[in-house]
């Protein structure tokens, strides 16, 4: 088969296309955790309780892109916070150390309006749970 030469610079354009599009793409199948599975990956399958870890954040988050949260976990080893309903759901995992005093002030991206879920391991190997519903006005995460 004979090719003219703007065939081969259809073809050559449309892989180029391809290419320079797949960094977008694949990053897609990164995410298809959902946050049931990376708790479930964190907790090893135990169901936390509820204890020692406190999860502050603003009722209303006029701006997706900046929602501060405020953890305390006095005596954890390892804190997840969840947000479910971001394209990836794992927003920070924090070890605090031995001379940690227990207390994370950040501010992380939301999507959209939802419950964040704060997991902490415990020293003794229990897992506790805190929750946080925040309403965001305008969301900071795309896809």
């Amino acid at each position: 088969m004979q090719y003219s030469r703007r065939n081969l610079m259809v073809i050559a354009a449309g892989g180029a296309l391809g290419g320079a599009l797949l960094p977008f793409v694949a990053p897609q199948a990164a995410r298809a955790d959902t946050a049931e599975a990376v708790l479930d990956r964190f907790t090893g399958g135990a169901t936390p309780a509820a204890g020692d870890l406190r999860l502050v954040a603003p009722e209303i988050a006029e701006n997706g892109n900046a929602v501060s949260i405020e953890i305390e976990a006095p005596g954890a080893v390892a804190v997840l916070l969840v947000a479910p309903r971001n394209p990836a759901p794992e927003v920070l995992t924090w070890q605090p150390g031995a001379l940690s005093t227990g207390r994370l002030v950040t501010r992380i991206r939301m999507a959209e309006t939802q419950e964040l879920i704060a997991v902490a391991r415990m020293d003794d190997g229990a897992f506790v749970e805190a929750r946080a519903r925040v309403q965001v006005t305008v969301g900071g995460c795309t896809v």
